[in-house]
This record gives structure tokens, C-alpha cells and sequence, in this order.
């Protein structure tokens, strides 16, 4: 092959080289294009305060960085829910809030997590002691974690309405730790709806009731326990309260 072949040759590899870059370019162009154009489009006043031009280029240069970023960071927030679970199964509730906080930090719409939340944070509230030379006025930290717990329940209904887990729980602090029954008697009702056979929940909603003065709807609660259950000493205790409270309404 003399010279003049050799630099043909070169010069046709070159042009299919550049006509490669140039469909490569192309494709690549038309995604950051239409990236660019999502993020102008959420902007409140209609764009970004770049240029257009100007991040269509930003989004060139990291946008490989930004995906591996993004799966990143959804394997730790999967990680830090996997370790705060454990860490609660195992009644470790103090570094499991510490790790749901993690998780949350990673994905802030997962009912799930603020669930948990509320879990762990009644525990911790429940075990918080008043230990002689402490800081801070007495029960404070209680109050605070049960705050968290009401909180994080809330949040976790508001995320999903028909999970049914955070009302229960929720039920539960109202009547058994803050002494407001008649905040848990919706939360109860609504968890029935979802979970109808569930009997802790029906006398936990016939205890509401009883607290808030409701003795009739009680009374139905507990009929409806003794008609439906076959554990005889949840018909024992069902059977109890109902006398208890047709006792103090007839004497």
C-alpha cells in the first residue's frame, strides 16, 4: 500500500468517525434537551435561572454522575429501612429512629418509615426515665418523643390514607399514653373499616368509647366481639366489661 492509499484510507475512517459522533450528539442532544425542558417547565416562573443553553450543557457534563448519584442514593435510603427495621426487631429503638431518620433524609413520601416512626418513638417515649442530676425539665423527653410519634403517624396517614397500620398505632397513643380517646375514635373507626376483624382494636374503640362517655356504642363493640370471636377469654373479657358498664348505667 503506497502513501496516497494510506491517507485515503485515514481520511474515510476519519469521516465515519465524525458522522458517529455526530448521531451520538444528536440522540444525546434530544435527552438533554427534553431533561432541560422538564426542569424550565417546573420552574414557578417558567424557567430556570440558567440559561437554556446553559444547562443543557450542565446536564451534559454530570448527567452520568447525577444517574449514578440517584441510584445511589436510592440503595442507601433501601439500606438505612432494612437496618432501622432490624435494629426495632431487635428493641434497639433509639438507633432505629437514628436509622429512619436516614432513610426519610433518602425518601421523604414513604408512609412506611414515618410509620416505623411512630413506633419506635412511643417505645423510646415509654422507657424515658427521669434520672436524678438530668438536664431539662421533668418528662421532657418523654413529651417530645410522643410528640414525635403523634407526628410521624400523622404524616404516615397523610402519605396514605388507606394504611391502615398508622391509625392503629396512633389509636393506641391516644388512649394508652396521651389520654385523649376521643381523638382515637376515628382513627380506630377507620382502621375497622380497612381491618374489620381485628378484636384488639375493637376493645381498644370500646375503651374510647367508654372513656368519652359513649356507653352504648361500647356496649355494641363488645356485642359485636362476643358474636363473632371463638377465643373464650376474649369473650371472658368482652363479657366483663359489658357488665361493668351496664352495672354503672342500671345499677
Amino acid at each position: 500500500m503506497n502513501i496516497k492509499e494510506t491517507i485515503r484510507g485515514a481520511a474515510v475512517l476519519l469521516v465515519i468517525a465524525a458522522l458517529i459522533v455526530i448521531v451520538y450528539r444528536c440522540e444525546t442532544g434530544k435527552v438533554h434537551r427534553d431533561l432541560a425542558k422538564r426542569i424550565a417547565e417546573l420552574s414557578p416562573r417558567g424557567g430556570p435561572p440558567e440559561t437554556f443553553e446553559g444547562l443543557r450543557a450542565a446536564i451534559a457534563a454530570y448527567e452520568n454522575q447525577i444517574e449514578l448519584n440517584v441510584k445511589e442514593g436510592a440503595q442507601t435510603g433501601v439500606y438505612w429501612k432494612i437496618l432501622a427495621t432490624r435494629l426495632a426487631d431487635r428493641s434497639m429503638h433509639r438507633d432505629a429512629l437514628a436509622a429512619l431518620e436516614k432513610a426519610i433524609a433518602y425518601n421523604a413520601e414513604d408512609p412506611v418509615l414515618f410509620y416505623l416512626t411512630g413506633l419506635s418513638a412511643a417505645v423510646v417515649a415509654k422507657s424515658s426515665l427521669d434520672f436524678p442530676g438530668g438536664s431539662g425539665a421533668p418528662g421532657a423527653e418523654r413529651d417530645k418523643y410522643f410528640a414525635l410519634a403523634e407526628s410521624a403517624y400523622l404524616r404516615a396517614i397523610n402519605l396514605d390514607p388507606t394504611y391502615p397500620r398508622p391509625r392503629y398505632g396512633l389509636g393506641i397513643l391516644y388512649i394508652f399514653e396521651l389520654d385523649r380517646p376521643a381523638d382515637a375514635i376515628p382513627h380506630l373507626t377507620r382502621y375497622l373499616e380497612l381491618m374489620s376483624s381485628d378484636f384488639d382494636a375493637m376493645f381498644a374503640l370500646a375503651r374510647a368509647y367508654y372513656m368519652t362517655g359513649d356507653n352504648s356504642s361500647a356496649i355494641e363493640l363488645y356485642d359485636r366481639i362476643l358474636s363473632r370471636t371463638k377465643d373464650q377469654n376474649r369473650k371472658a373479657e368482652a363479657q366483663n366489661n359489658k357488665e361493668i358498664i351496664m352495672e354503672q348505667l342500671y345499677g
